[in-house]
């Protein structure tokens, strides 16, 4: 991507133009954003899935591991570099010792020793560490391509998408290109039994993908939710606004009236449900579920085209 051209992309994402603005605060770039989605999921369903699903056929499970871990080992850089710009200096030397671990030791990133020994896994991007700067609250934006975003972490894709990493690395066009093709189908091999068990679940698509990215976007950076027009509905509008055209309700003797059975039980029958964390998914299990995930879990967030930064601000 030309430099200037990624420039001009990343302060219009920055302004959000209100040229598709629509009248849900919530979604206030609603009629671009499902428009957008549609080209993505046109383009995933037609093109990518289907190459996608041959290459996780002819492709052997731990060479796609190590394409994975050499992708995540790039990432763990632009970690360190946005972990530099918060100042936070104890998670750029962790991303710092990640790198230099897993590029020595691990055949350039092939194997990832250092999450075998259970060290801090980052993956800070700019658009957290915009956030840790104060833009917390950012509205939805579907980006092209790659999918769901919110205009903060849009503005950070673009810069980094016009200095990628993998151009110091290599520097023939071609295979640049190569690179950025089988990055693209190895993540989105990874996402296959995600977004299955959307497309079956999911009746609008659009929506039940947005409401989920932005919860638990919005609680993995500690902003606060939009809310829309729903949320503002008043409970005794739905029922009558009391101007005598509903009908009279029939009045009930209080004295006269069967006492009413109790359902909660007694308070020395009462224990606490236990809570358990929803496990990673194993090879041949089933399909991922969006409802059960968890706002930490790598496979979610991932899943959700977006980086799985474990931050908290």
């Amino acid at each position: 991507m030309n430099k200037r051209t990624a420039a001009i992309v990343a302060l219009a994402l920055a302004a959000s133009t209100s040229a598709w603005a629509e009248s849900n605060p919530a979604d206030p770039y609603e009629g671009y954003n499902r428009f957008m989605f549609k080209v993505n999921d046109t383009a995933d369903r037609y093109v990518l899935t289907p190459v996608v699903r041959g290459y996780r056929a002819v492709t052997p499970s731990p060479v796609r591991t190590g394409v994975s871990n050499f992708y995540n080992n790039l990432r763990d850089v632009v970690s360190f570099g946005s972990n530099i710009l918060r100042l936070d200096i104890k998670r750029a030397s962790e991303d710092l010792v990640r790198v230099g671990i897993n590029t020595t030791f691990g055949l350039g990133g092939l194997i990832d020793i250092a999450g075998a020994g259970e060290m801090p896994n980052n993956k800070n991007t700019l658009g957290d560490t915009f956030a840790s700067w104060g833009w917390k609250n950012s509205n939805y934006f579907v980006y092209p391509l790659t999918g769901p975003s919110t205009v903060r972490d849009s503005v950070g894709t673009t810069i980094v998408a016009a200095y990628p990493l993998d151009n110091t690395i290599f520097h023939s066009t071609a295979v640049r290109i190569s690179s950025k093709a089988i990055n693209a189908v190895n993540t989105r091999e990874s996402l296959l039994d995600l977004t299955d068990s959307l497309d079956s679940a999911a009746i609008d698509k659009y929506a039940y993908m947005r409401d989920v990215y932005m919860r638990l976007r919005t609680q993995q950076v500690g902003g606060t939710l939009p809310h829309g027009e729903d949320d503002n509905i008043d409970i005794d509008d739905l029922v009558g606004s009391g101007d005598g055209n509903e009908a009279a309700l029939p009045q009930l003797d209080a004295a006269n009236a069967p006492a009413a059975p109790s359902i909660a039980p007694a308070a020395a029958d009462y224990e606490p449900i236990e809570m358990q964390p929803a496990e990673k998914p194993q090879a041949g299990s089933q399909p991922i579920s969006l409802e059960t995930a968890l706002p930490n879990d790598e496979g979610i967030m991932l899943g959700l085209w977006q980086p799985d930064s474990r931050l908290q601000y």
